[in-house]
């Protein structure tokens, strides 16, 4: 499952995929305390409840397809997108989440998603 760092020629994209690693050995997701690992391109947000122990995908939330809940992936649509994340937490009645960036530095629009889910309720 994991790339070799060292053939990856992108000095970014090794970094990223470095990062990546580095936060994935330290985040682990429950059922009471899942891991949301998000999912950014330059036109899509996608943000995932995964609980590690079962190996299972509780809910998505995402800016494309039939539930799309914003249309570009700015700090305006990650608000929104926070926002459903939080009400999808609260309805599996869930109060606490993990936070799995992906390897993406913690600014705009990570930093505005993760603000909007604890700002709606939800410790992280």
């Amino acid at each position: 499952m994991r790339k070799n760092a060292a053939k990856i020629k992108n000095e970014s994209k090794a970094k990223e995929y470095r990062r990546k690693l580095s936060i994935r050995k330290k985040v682990i997701g429950t059922s009471e305390q899942p891991r949301l690992c998000v999912t950014k391109t330059n036109k899509h947000l996608r943000v995932q409840a995964i609980d590690d122990a079962k190996s299972v995908t509780l809910f998505s939330v995402q800016t494309y397809g039939k539930g799309k809940v914003a249309e570009h992936a700015n700090a305006e649509g990650a608000k929104l997108v926070g926002a459903a994340v939080a009400n999808s937490l609260k309805s599996n009645k869930v109060a606490k989440a993990v936070f799995d960036r992906s390897g993406k530095q913690y600014t705009g629009v990570i930093k505005a998603l993760a603000d909007s889910i604890r700002e709606n309720g939800i410790q992280i």
